[in-house]
């Protein structure tokens, strides 16, 4: 019924004829207003598409712009290197990245504001404006953690031979770049997270070869004397604070 009433509204419409359609009020697609110095800014609608637009590439940009891979890679392999499949679940090791995310992105984020948005909102500048200060404090963060091997991997790759300074990496070769060297860090870091468990389990599977019990998994009897050692020596408090280390906090 809800169709047919739609149908209803719009038949009226679709029997104007075209001069009288040309004066119904309609929606500006685009326009642009130049400014005094030169540059130009766009209109309200525009503005809105664009924000549309970047929500979708919100989860994307949260994922590969910020600490979330090195965070999310570690806790993935500790979960691995203890044993156990389910637990935690992928829903807690989630929350726990974003939140763990959110503390470290948090000086980051302040600058953009102070920097960027407050500007904006107070229409100091014009959007482009906006997006060129937002960058900056992103793009020093992302450097930091970035190795100049895989920069220099994706500039030669890209075709960009002559980068003056590290304001001047673009921002095609910086994200590539930086995932990579995130997923280094993540693996070296789970590396040395996996070699005690490693070591726990050698030992089990030992002392059962040498009683005899080849049938009995060594991973079931194992499992509970890796979790007592991690709890005994604060093994969450001790990732999350190599991590939080790891970024120079």
């Amino acid at each position: 019924m809800k169709r047919v009433y739609a149908i209803g509204w719009l038949l009226p419409l679709l029997l104007l004829p075209l001069p009288a359609m040309a004066q119904l009020p309609g929606v500006e697609a685009l326009r642009m207003i130049p400014g005094d110095d030169g540059s130009q800014s766009y209109s309200v609608t525009i503005q809105i598409l664009a924000i549309m637009t970047a929500l979708t590439l919100l989860p994307s940009m949260l994922i590969m712009l910020t600490s979330f891979t090195r965070i999310i890679v570690v806790l993935a392999i500790l979960r691995q290197a203890l044993g156990l499949q389910q637990t935690p679940s992928n829903q807690i090791l989630i929350g726990l990245t974003l939140f763990l995310t959110f503390f470290i992105m948090t000086p980051v984020w302040e600058r953009i504001n102070a920097e960027a948005l407050q500007p904006y909102i107070a229409e100091e500048v014009s959007p482009l404006e906006a997006v060129q200060l937002a960058r900056a404090p992103l793009q020093e963060f992302m450097l930091a953690q970035t190795r100049e091997v895989d920069l220099d991997m994706f500039a030669r790759i890209g075709g960009y031979d002559v980068i003056e300074s590290p304001e001047d990496v673009p921002f095609v070769v910086l994200v590539p770049a930086f995932v990579t060297s995130e997923l280094k860090t993540a693996f070296q870091i789970g590396f040395m997270l996996f070699i005690p468990f490693l070591i726990l389990d050698m030992v089990v599977a030992s002392i059962l070869m040498a009683m005899g019990m080849m049938m009995l998994s060594p991973i079931i009897i194992s499992l509970p004397f890796k979790i007592m050692l991690f709890v005994l020596v604060d093994g969450w408090t001790l990732v999350m604070g190599t991590l939080a280390a790891s970024y120079g906090y």
